[in-house]
């Protein structure tokens, strides 16, 4: 029965890493996952080994440590529960975006929660030892257009888990400064808008590997005006979060922003708390600017100590795990909600939009 759980686990990786048909891998990974729970234990030499999960500062770093705490428990209990038992299970957020791409390329991680963007630049290396493993799905969003002032109704942005999505929309936001609001009525009058309109804001943006933070609006910038942030004559500041963000729009230190759509949602109560507004993020921000679709983030694993048997195990434990109450909580830190098996050519519209921008 050993064996068979092994030519199992051994099919669905190669199914993982080959497959170009996600739909095709996905349903290999679910009869995987039902065949993994209705046969004896495969053991392993991974009792000795603590897996090293990276999460990337996308929000403040007690909140993402504070959300994910659970899952070292969560992950180390369905790997004994499908045969893989390992010492531990270490939880780390990353300084920056890049720092979670180079954990992994050195194998001082194993597992990263990655954008597209900062996949794509690290497994494109040389000798790279980077795969993608799951890309996540989310609740689609009441506001989907590609036209800015759709979104400028003054009404929350909502999500509806009933439709879930393999991609989401990087937005430029207006914040309060008077440059901001100059701006945000040019748009929301339906003028087009040009490059002097933009040139001299001061733009608050994450870092370069971000793909809602920079890589997708710079290929705005570049498909709207011709430009790179290179040629904005205004400053342009990468900040320490998409909080950082949202608080510089809200002090007018920055007169526009990148966000992932639609993180007002959830920096809301900040707006009128922290940030110490009066009025709601949904009257006092506008969207100028939407993005192509981008591919949703990954869970992506280092070679340099995992194996193809323990990498298929992860992959069948994080689907697994989000099927939970509890492992929903934790992935609700990117609101995750649900994984499916993807493979490298589904991350090439990345590859392209980066290239646009290098």
């Amino acid at each position: 029965m050993k064996k068979v759980l092994l030519v199992l686990v051994a099919l669905f990786v190669s199914l993982s890493f080959i497959a170009c048909d996600t739909t095709t891998t996905a349903a290999a990974a679910t009869t995987t996952t039902a065949a993994a729970t209705t046969t004896t234990a495969l053991t392993g030499p991974y009792s000795d080994q603590t897996l090293v999960v990276y999460f990337v500062p996308s929000r403040p770093a007690d909140e993402i440590l504070e959300m994910t705490e659970p899952l070292s428990t969560l992950l180390e209990n369905e790997l004994a529960r499908l045969g893989f038992p390992v010492g531990g299970v270490e939880i780390l957020v990353s300084s920056t975006y890049e720092a979670a791409g180079e954990a992994l390329l050195a194998g001082t991680g194993d597992i990263g929660f990655l954008p597209g963007g900062t996949y794509v630049a690290y497994k494109d290396l040389p000798n790279s030892p980077i795969e993608v493993i799951l890309a996540a799905t989310r609740a689609g969003l009441n506001k989907d257009s590609s036209d800015p002032a759709d979104w400028n109704d003054g009404l929350a942005t909502e999500g509806d888990s009933s439709f879930q999505v393999e991609y989401y929309k990087g937005l430029i936001i207006a914040g309060t400064s008077t440059e901001a609001r100059a701006l945000a009525d040019k748009v929301n009058a339906g003028t087009t808008l040009v490059w002097d309109d933009v040139k001299d804001l001061d733009w608050c943006v994450r870092s370069a590997t971000s793909s809602s933070g920079y890589i997708y609006p710079a290929v705005w910038l570049s498909e709207q005006f011709g430009k790179t942030f290179d040629d904005v004559t205004g400053t342009v500041t990468i900040t320490g979060g998409y909080g950082d963000t949202m608080a510089s729009l809200a002090t007018g230190t920055c007169d526009v922003g990148t966000i992932y759509a639609d993180a007002r949602r959830d920096y809301a109560d900040d707006w009128t708390s922290t940030y110490g507004r009066t009025e709601s993020v949904w009257d006092e921000t506008d969207v100028v600017g939407v993005t192509a679709n981008i591919m949703n983030d990954t869970i992506s694993v280092s070679t340099v100590n995992l194996d193809r048997y323990l990498i298929a195990a992860i992959t069948l434990a994080f689907i697994n795990i989000a099927q939970t109450e509890e492992g929903l909580a934790v992935m609700a830190v990117y609101s995750h909600e649900g994984y499916i098996t993807v493979s490298d050519e589904d991350y090439d519209p990345a590859r392209a939009a980066a290239a646009l921008v290098e």
